[in-house]
């Protein structure tokens, strides 16, 4: 008889609830936390907290739970960071940051790094805050946006690099799981017709927020791979699409046609 996979699942999520929660200690709470488990609550809103890099990302406003993905891909932005920092500083921007967890890895990781964090749903700003606090990073590198994309950040601000998650689930597609459709946050998933529609207003403004030799990290689905070309591309910028650690072609690169390789 084949194992049952739903069984295993669950029960190596309430090992780790336990041991992530409650310092695997038994209680009448665990056994409580152990039925939301059951009804579907995602293991990270029940902890409380996600790890994501050199991070730990509280998630007390039930922002979107950041994804292995999406550590892939910030990653690898680092990466690039560390290459172009050389000492000088730089200037980042996570657009669409739910719970910032892509600027406070960026700040943990990059000392000179100075980020801004554009998110449209404010009450999230203090969940941002926090988890810049609770990851001893000096506010003062910091500053944190409201209003949609990029409409309350200075229009003369410009910078080396974008780093964005945005929503942008095709709705057509019908992949997202019962536990997230019920529990996660739908304005951070759903990104309209084709899933396509934020992702074009914020490549449109790219060529006015990118320094000249800056890059844009954008995540997508990979259907979205031709979609995000040739935007880019109307819009007098370059892309490259790469895969994530899955072999899915998850992220796209985006700059200015004079720094194209």
């Amino acid at each position: 008889m084949a194992p049952d996979t739903n069984t295993e699942h669950l029960l190596k999520q309430e090992a780790w609830l336990l041991r992530d929660k409650y310092d695997g200690v038994h209680s009448k709470a665990f056994e409580i936390d152990k039925d939301r488990l059951r009804q579907g609550e995602p293991l990270a809103y029940i902890i409380g907290w996600a790890p994501f890099l050199d991070t730990k990302i509280w998630l007390d406003s039930l922002p979107l739970i950041p994804r292995a993905e999406t550590e892939f891909w910030v990653g690898e932005a680092i990466k690039e960071m560390r290459e172009h920092a050389n000492g000088s500083a730089v200037r980042v921007l996570d657009l669409c940051a739910g719970s910032g967890c892509i600027g406070v890895s960026v700040l943990k990781t990059i000392p000179n790094a100075r980020v801004d964090f554009a998110e449209i749903q404010e009450e999230l700003h203090p969940n941002i805050l926090k988890n810049i606090r609770m990851n001893e990073i000096d506010e003062s590198r910091v500053r944190i946006f409201g209003g949609d994309l990029f409409s309350e950040i200075p229009d003369t601000e410009q910078y080396n690099f974008i780093l964005t998650n945005p929503p942008y689930i095709d709705p057509a597609l019908n992949r997202t799981g019962e536990s997230v459709r019920k529990f996660e946050p739908h304005n951070a998933l759903y990104g309209g017709v084709a899933g396509f529609e934020i992702i074009e207003r914020i490549i449109r403004e790219l060529p006015d927020r990118l320094r000249r030799s800056g890059t844009c990290y954008l995540e997508h689905e990979p259907e979205q791979e031709g979609l995000t070309a040739e935007c880019a591309s109307k819009n007098s910028l370059v892309s490259k699409t790469f895969p994530d650690q899955y072999g899915i072609q998850r992220y796209t690169k985006i700059t200015h046609k004079n720094m194209a390789e």
